[in-house]
């Protein structure tokens, strides 16, 4: 009697066991619509990011961040995939396989709908003071990560301020873009830069390199904040010689080539 009540409760358990199973497998599998017939297609794939946007929170703390970015702010619900604290601590609050809402309305070489093409990173920092050292290790070793698995080209890491110039400023002047550049990620102007050609034209290359000239003023504060340190709305004496040179490093890049020439002259500039 005893060995049939154990042998019975064995059976029980596994039962239970088989059933827990196939709810997790049911959990796990994507949904499927009960009032149509499935009949699978393997000819489909993930959302693919093409694109980093980075941010700064404009808060006090990481705490508060991470608090509004769990809720809403003034304008409503706002999210990102990632918040990096002061203190290095990385913060991941949406899959990278979903659509975190961070970009808002921006465009970046014509592409619209920045948040379905784009990896979303804040950093805690109020946009008035320097960034930390081990925010910008902790940021590098993240953008080191995501590009390697994604395939996200290095040199398309941004500004929220870069697709959205009209309405953004972050992250602030006060960003090391350089620091970034020298361990491969987001252009930089090198060193060593050519003279622009005779009829060169700065616009035609603000806009090869992605910015969006709808309102052609807030693109250039934009290029000037990333680039130059600067909030200028005007040309700068030195805009048009590291604007060529941003056009020659991307048109040396692998892929499709923009169908402008960029031939080197004889006398490189400082």
């Amino acid at each position: 009697m005893n060995t049939r009540h154990a042998l019975a409760r064995a059976a029980r358990r596994a039962l239970a066991a088989g059933l827990l199973a196939a709810l997790a497998g049911c959990a796990s599998a994507p949904p499927r619509n009960p009032i149509a017939q499935w009949r699978g297609s393997p000819n489909h794939n993930a959302r693919q990011p093409r694109l980093i946007v980075l941010h700064h929170t404009q808060m006090d703390s990481a705490e508060a961040a991470l608090l509004t970015l769990q809720t809403r702010n003034r304008q409503g619900r706002v999210s990102a995939h990632y918040l990096i604290g002061a203190d290095g601590r990385r913060y991941q609050l949406v899959s990278e396989a979903h659509r975190a809402w961070h970009a808002g309305a921006g465009r970046w070489a014509g592409m619209g709908d920045i948040n379905s093409a784009s990896i979303g990173i804040e950093l805690d920092n109020d946009g008035a003071s320097s960034f930390t050292e081990p925010q910008i290790r902790s940021l590098l070793r993240l953008l080191e990560d995501i590009t390697t698995r994604l395939g996200i080209a290095p040199h398309l890491v941004l500004a929220h301020g870069d697709i959205a110039p009209t309405r953004k400023q972050d992250p602030s002047v006060y960003f090391p873009w350089r620091r970034l550049a020298e361990a491969g990620f987001g252009l930089w102007p090198r060193e060593l830069r050519y003279a622009p050609p005779p009829g060169f034209d700065p616009w035609a290359a603000l806009r090869l390199i992605g910015y969006d000239l709808r309102d052609p003023a807030a693109a250039l504060r934009a290029f000037h904040r990333r680039f130059r340190g600067s909030e200028s709305d005007r040309w700068l004496p030195g805009d048009a010689a590291i604007l060529y040179d941003l056009q020659r490093q991307l048109m040396a890049m692998p892929g499709p080539q923009p169908d402008q020439p960029a031939e080197p002259l004889e006398s490189p500039i400082r």
